[in-house]
């Protein structure tokens, strides 16, 4: 690249809704997007020097259709010029962060974009899990109000009533900006707060939740939400094993990443009776989902809903467009990923 011409960025995705903040970065950058429609084309497209000259990549969570993980293979195929990848999201488990150390790439997130709307759908699913409301949506749809009432109703299928949220222990395994937002929220419905994280938060973080083991956590919370990112560390934290430490009659609530909790092990918890609902908005496989799951009505299940709206959204591409900006105009990142923060 000489230096007349523009830095340049790769788009890999599409944006919805940050349509001015994306025409400002362009003007920084020239803006090129790949052709390929699937990972074999991507590579090949790498090799053949198409993305010569880019200095950052822009990529959705719903680009890895097209290009795959962002693993080994697909990082040192990339252009030696590339040294950012922008991501647009606060999870980041479909980068190999340590193989684009490992190429001098540096990696952001959009880490405090997500921590209302996630939140927000956590207690959803908390207040639905625990008041038993699944059960009923499900039979009102097949015509059957509150699956029994009525003349011809048969009270053998009248829902297992619910629990008020009043007084009861949550417990959030992960308290990052989620689920300290979680925290937030939950005591106005008068939950009493729990939590476990690798490392204690200050007291003004904490906010008045009391930090306990993991394995307190499991043993005397009401309702478990998981709020931490997915890495191989946190793979199946929770399987069978911490499944059998639980309180019996436990809520499980996953908003986080499917992969954190063992799919089968929870199907089997369920089944037990060791959890009496759970709410679930990630899955291991997605888009597949448990058939475990499916089958069972004591599961509310969202499809990655957690972000889904305009305003969250738009706050997501700003922020991974920002991160663009200060990488072609400054060489630095707005929120380099915690695994990076000495390359910073």
């Amino acid at each position: 690249m000489t230096g007349s011409e523009k830095p340049r960025f790769l788009l890999l995705g599409s944006l919805e809704l940050a349509h001015d903040a994306l025409a400002s970065v362009a003007q920084i950058g020239g803006m090129i997007q790949p052709t390929a429609t699937n990972r074999a084309e991507f590579l090949a497209e790498c090799q053949s020097e198409a993305f010569s000259g880019v200095e950052a990549i822009f990529r959705t969570y719903g680009s890895a259709r097209i290009t795959g993980l962002f693993d080994e293979e697909l990082v040192a195929a990339l252009p030696k010029s590339c040294r950012f990848v922008c991501h647009e999201g606060a999870g980041y488990d479909q980068i190999d962060v340590a193989a684009c150390r490992a190429h001098n790439i540096r990696v952001s997130n959009t880490p405090t974009a997500v921590d209302d709307a996630t939140a927000d759908v956590t207690l959803f699913l908390i207040l639905g899990a625990l008041r038993n409301l699944n059960v009923s949506m499900k039979t009102l749809r097949e015509g059957i109000f509150r699956g029994a009432s009525g003349p011809q109703g048969d009270v053998k299928r009248l829902p297992a009533l619910g629990h008020d949220p009043q007084g009861k222990v949550l417990g959030i395994l992960g308290m990052g900006g989620i689920g300290r937002n979680v925290a937030t929220k939950a005591r106005v419905f008068g939950m009493k707060v729990r939590y476990h994280n690798r490392n204690r938060l200050s007291p003004e973080e904490e906010d008045g939740a009391e930090y306990v083991s993991f394995e307190k956590l499991l043993a005397e919370s009401d309702v478990l939400s998981l709020n931490l990112p997915l890495n191989p560390k946190t793979r199946h934290i929770i399987s069978a094993k911490e499944f059998s430490m639980m309180k019996r009659g436990i809520v499980v609530i996953n908003t986080a990443r499917g992969a954190v909790m063992d799919e089968a092990a929870l199907v089997e918890a369920l089944d037990s009776g060791i959890v009496s609902s759970a709410g679930l908005d990630v899955f291991e496989n997605e888009p597949e989902v448990h058939p475990g799951l499916l089958a069972n009505d004591r599961v509310m299940l969202l499809p990655h809903m957690g972000t889904w709206t305009e305003e969250t959204e738009t706050k997501m591409e700003e922020w991974a467009l920002d991160n663009v900006r200060l990488a072609l105009q400054e060489g630095r990142l707005k929120s380099i990923v915690p695994e990076q923060t000495d390359m910073q």
